[in-house]
C-alpha cells in the first residue's frame, strides 16, 4: 500500500476528548473517529488491526472445534422474556419498537438467540457437544461511555456458546475455550493473566477473566503473595477472621455534625479516623430493600451482595426511599430502628466504640457498639479486597493489587438458559435431559485498545507485529533522489512478494514528518532509505520496540527485515 493513496488522517495534537492512552493514540493515528458518545467509525488502519485480531480469534476458535455462524443484532423481546432477563438486565439493554409496536432489543449478548437455535435443531445426544460462535457488533447502553474502544456502547465481540450432555462434558468444553483463549492472546503478542471472576448479568456459577496487564488499566487484579490465586476485585473473597479490640466499651453519645455527612468529613470534624466509622448503606433489588453495614474506609462490593442474597441485581436506594425508610436524609443513616433486614460485613464483628448514623439530619453517635446499641440479621463478605488482606485460598499470603484490562471472559452457565427455554435432548435411553451450557466472549476492539495500553511510549503506539496495521513501513527520505526512490520501490515490491504487510511512505513530506507519523502509528519496523546511507550501499532498519537502528547492506535488507519480523513474533526482541 502507498501512503499517498491511503486514508490515514493523523493528528499532531492530543484530542481534548481523549481520556486514556489508547483513546488518544487511536484518534491521533487516524484509526478511529467519534460519531456519538461511545460509538466510533473504524478508519482503514484501525479496521486492519480489528481484522487481524478477528483472524487470530477465528483461527484458534476453529482449531478448538467451534463453528462460526452469524445471529441478528436485533432480537425480539419474547426470547429475553422467556429467559427472564428482559426485566432484570437494566438500562444497558437498548430496547426499541418496530412499526407494529412489537418490542425488540439490540443484543448485548446472544444466549437467548443461540439457545433458541439449538433447541429447535438439536434433538439427540449424538448431535452434542456443540460450540457455536460469531464475531458481531453489539450494543450496551453504558451510562458513562468512556476511554474510546475500552468502554464504548457499540463494540465488536466474539461470543461463543457451548452445549453438552452433562457437567463433565461442559467442563471439557470450558477447558478447551480456556486453552484457546490463552493461545489467542499469546498470538496477539500480549502479556495477560487469568483470574477468577464474577459472572454478572450473564449468569452461571463459575467464570474466568483474561486480563491484559497494564499500568493504565481500569480493572483491578487481586493476587496472592504466596500462592497462585488471582481474581478480579468483584470476586476476591475476604476471610471472616479478626481480633476483637480489648478496649472497654464507652458510653454512647449523640453529637451534632451539621451539614457534614461524608465519612471523611465527619472523621475530620470529630477527630476519629474513618476506620472507626461504620456506614449504613440502603440497597434495593426490585421492590425489596435492605441495609448493609461496612467499615467507613471500605468500599461496598455490589456483586458480592447480589450473590450472597441470590438476587437478580442490586442497586443503591434513591434519596426519597432512604428518607422514607430511615426517617433521615442521605449521609445520616444508621441500623437502629429500621424495619428492613440489616446485615453487616464480617469486619463489623470485631469493632468497638465506632461512629454511626442515627437516622436524623446532622446527628451521629460516637462510641456505638454492636449488640448493645443495635442488632443485625447476619454477617457476610460484602466489601472489596484491599492490599494486605489475608488470602482466602492459602490463608498464608496477602493480597496485592495490580491493574489490568479485561479482554476475555468465559462462563460455565450450567442449565440457566436451557431450563428457562426448554432446551432438551434425548439421551441414550430416550429420556429428556437439559443441555449444559457455557459461554465465552472476547472484546475485539478492547483487545486492540489493550495492546496499545500495554505497548506505547510518549511518541505513539508500539504495536505487537501480529496485529499491527502494517508490519513494515518504507520511508524514502528524499523523494527527489532517483536512487532513493528506485531502491525504496524495489524493497517495497520484494517485501510484498514475501507476504509482508508493507506500506511505503511516498508522500512529498519532510523526513521528520514521516518519522513522527511512523512512530505515532506504531509500525514495528521502519526501513529508512536515504542518500547518505545509500552512498555507502546501506539502508537503515529502525525497530520501534527497542528504538534500535540497524544499518545493513541494501542487498541484505530483505533478509534482515524477515529475520527481525520473526524475532518480533517470537519475542526474541
Amino acid at each position: 500500500m502507498r501512503l499517498s493513496q491511503y486514508f490515514l488522517p493523523t493528528l499532531r495534537e492530543d484530542p481534548s476528548e481523549a481520556e486514556v492512552v489508547s483513546h488518544k493514540f487511536m484518534l491521533r493515528a487516524g484509526m478511529i473517529r467519534k460519531v456519538a458518545a461511545g460509538i466510533y467509525n473504524y478508519l482503514p488502519a484501525g479496521l486492519k488491526v480489528i481484522k487481524k485480531v478477528e483472524n487470530i480469534v477465528r483461527k484458534y476458535m476453529n482449531e478448538a472445534g467451534a463453528i462460526e455462524l452469524l445471529m441478528p443484532a436485533v432480537v425480539p423481546a419474547e426470547l429475553w422474556i422467556e429467559s427472564g432477563r428482559w426485566n432484570v438486565y437494566g438500562k444497558e439493554l437498548l430496547r426499541l419498537k418496530d412499526r407494529h409496536d412489537r418490542d425488540f432489543c439490540i443484543g448485548p449478548t446472544h444466549e437467548e438467540v443461540v439457545t433458541d437455535i439449538v433447541r429447535n435443531e438439536v434433538k439427540s445426544y449424538k448431535q452434542l457437544p456443540l460450540n457455536l460462535y460469531q464475531i458481531q457488533t453489539k450494543f450496551r447502553d453504558e451510562v458513562r461511555p468512556r476511554f474510546g474502544l475500552m468502554r464504548g456502547r457499540e463494540f465488536i465481540m466474539k461470543d461463543a456458546y457451548s452445549f453438552d450432555v452433562d457437567d463433565e462434558g461442559a467442563e471439557k468444553s470450558y477447558m478447551l475455550m480456556y486453552e484457546a483463549y490463552c493461545k489467542i492472546f499469546e498470538a496477539c503478542g500480549l502479556e495477560y493473566v487469568v483470574v477468577e471472576a464474577d459472572s454478572g448479568a450473564i449468569g452461571g456459577n463459575f467464570s474466568h477473566e483474561f486480563m491484559v496487564t497494564a499500568d493504565t488499566g481500569e480493572d483491578f487484579v487481586i493476587s496472592c503473595t504466596n500462592c497462585d490465586f488471582a481474581a478480579n476485585i468483584e470476586k476476591a473473597p475476604i476471610l471472616d477472621e479478626g481480633v476483637v479490640s480489648d478496649e472497654p466499651l464507652k458510653e454512647p453519645e449523640i453529637v451534632t455534625t451539621k451539614n457534614i455527612k461524608k465519612v471523611v468529613d465527619v472523621a475530620d470534624y470529630l477527630g476519629i479516623p474513618p476506620h472507626k466509622h461504620v456506614k449504613t448503606l440502603i440497597l434495593k433489588s426490585e421492590d425489596k430493600f435492605f441495609a448493609i453495614l461496612i467499615r467507613g474506609d471500605r468500599e461496598l462490593n455490589l456483586a458480592k451482595v447480589k450473590n450472597f442474597f441470590d438476587l437478580p441485581y442490586v442497586e443503591f436506594a434513591d434519596e426519597e426511599d432512604i428518607l422514607r425508610i430511615t426517617g433521615g436524609p442521605v449521609g445520616f443513616s444508621g441500623p437502629k430502628g429500621l424495619d428492613i433486614p440489616v446485615y453487616a460485613d464480617y469486619e463489623i464483628k470485631y469493632m468497638k466504640n465506632f461512629v454511626l448514623g442515627v437516622n436524623e439530619k446532622d446527628k451521629h453517635q460516637i462510641n456505638s457498639n454492636l449488640g448493645r446499641d443495635f442488632e443485625v440479621d447476619g454477617f457476610g463478605d460484602f466489601r472489596n479486597a484491599v492490599p494486605g488482606d489475608k488470602c482466602a485460598r492459602c490463608k498464608k499470603g496477602e493480597y496485592k493489587i495490580t491493574k489490568g484490562i479485561e479482554v476475555g471472559h468465559i462462563f460455565k452457565l450450567g442449565t440457566k438458559y436451557s431450563k428457562a427455554m426448554n432446551a432438551y435432548y434425548l439421551d441414550k435411553d430416550g429420556k429428556q435431559k437439559l443441555m449444559v451450557m457455557g459461554c465465552y466472549g472476547i472484546g475485539i476492539g478492547r483487545t486492540a485498545a489493550a495492546a496499545i495500553e500495554q505497548n506505547h511510549d510518549e511518541k505513539g503506539i508500539i504495536w505487537p507485529v501480529q496485529i499491527a496495521p502494517f508490519e513494515v513501513v518504507i520511508v524514502p527520505i528524499n523523494t527527489n533522489s532517483e536512487d532513493v526512490v528506485n531502491l525504496s520501490e524495489t524493497l517495497y515490491l520484494k517485501l510484498k512478494n514475501n507476504n509482508v504487510d508493507v506500506l511505503i511512505d511516498d508522500r512529498d513530506e519532510r523526513a521528520g514528518v514521516k518519522f513522527n507519523d511512523a512512530d505515532l502509528v506504531g509500525y514495528p519496523l521502519r526501513i529508512n532509505v536515504g542518500a547518505k546511507a545509500l552512498a555507502k550501499g546501506n539502508v537503515e532498519i529502525f525497530i520501534r520496540k527497542t528504538k534500535e537502528t540497524v544499518e545493513v547492506k541494501k542487498e541484505d535488507a530483505i533478509a534482515k527485515t524477515m529475520q527481525l519480523l520473526d524475532d518480533l513474533r517470537s519475542k526474541r526482541i
